[in-house]
C-alpha cells in the first residue's frame, strides 16, 4: 500500500519534457506552424518513445533519426507542417502511408476520429502496432501492406498523409480522398517537392509547399 501511495503522489516524471517544449517553441512554432491543436498534439506525443533506445537522447534534435530497415522517424518539423497541412478535424478518418515507428500515426491519433496506417515492412508494421496499443493510441489500426494500393476497405478518406516519396502521385490514394479531403505527399526521386493536393467537385488541385527529402516509397510485389 506504502509503494502504491508513493506511485499516486509522486507520479514518474517525463524528463524529456523541457526537450519537447523547447524542440516545439524552436523547431516548430519558430519556423511558422501556428495550429495550436497541432502544437498541443506534438506537445504530448512522447517522441522518445517511438526511437530505438540507443538513440532516446537525440529525440528531440531537428534532424531524422534511423529506425531501422533502412527507414526513418521524420523531423519534428516536418511532421508538424504535414499535419498542419491535412487540416485535420474531429470527425476525420485520415489515411497514413508510411507506419515507420508510428509516431506520426500518434501524432495524428490526437486530431483524428480515426487513423489507418499501412507499413510496407512487416516488422515496423508490427512493432508500431505493439508501441501504438500500449500507449493507448485506440484509434490507430495498422497493417503491413502495398501504401500504392492504399485501404479500399475504409475509403473514403478525409486525410491522407504519405511519409515516404513516390515518383508520382498514386492513382488509387486519389481515387480514395474524398471530395473535399487534402492529401499532403513527398513527391519525387533525387529531388522531391511536398505537396498538397485536394479534391472539390471539379477536380484536383495541387500545390508545391517546400523541397524535401524522404525515403522512397516501397511498392509491393
Amino acid at each position: 500500500m506504502l509503494l502504491l501511495f508513493l506511485l499516486i503522489s509522486n507520479p514518474v516524471k517525463d524528463v524529456y519534457e523541457p526537450s519537447r517544449q523547447r524542440m516545439v517553441e524552436e523547431q516548430i512554432i519558430a519556423r511558422g506552424v501556428n495550429d495550436s491543436l497541432v502544437i498541443d498534439a506534438i506537445i504530448k506525443v512522447k517522441r522518445h518513445l517511438f526511437v530505438p533506445k540507443t538513440l532516446t537522447s537525440s529525440a528531440y534534435e531537428d534532424h531524422p533519426l534511423p529506425i531501422g530497415y533502412g527507414q526513418t522517424i521524420s523531423q519534428p518539423y516536418i511532421v508538424a507542417l504535414m499535419t498542419e497541412l491535412l487540416e485535420v478535424e474531429k470527425t476525420h478518418k485520415v489515411l497514413e502511408v508510411g507506419t515507420g515507428s508510428g509516431y506520426q500515426a500518434a501524432v495524428l491519433a490526437l486530431l483524428a476520429d480515426s487513423v489507418f496506417s499501412i507499413e510496407i515492412i512487416s516488422e515496423l508494421a508490427h512493432s508500431a502496432e505493439k508501441r501504438l496499443d500500449s500507449l493507448g493510441y485506440n484509434n490507430v489500426t495498422v497493417k503491413a501492406g502495398d501504401g500504392y494500393k492504399g485501404w479500399k476497405e475504409h475509403a473514403p478518406f478525409d486525410g491522407i498523409i504519405v511519409t515516404c516519396a513516390p515518383d508520382e502521385v498514386p492513382a488509387l490514394l486519389l481515387e480514395q480522398l474524398d471530395t473535399g479531403g487534402r492529401m499532403v505527399i513527398p513527391v519525387g526521386s533525387y529531388y522531391q517537392e511536398l505537396l498538397l493536393i485536394t479534391k472539390d467537385s471539379t477536380g484536383i488541385t495541387e500545390k508545391s509547399i517546400v523541397p524535401v527529402r524522404f525515403v522512397p516509397m516501397i511498392k509491393g510485389d
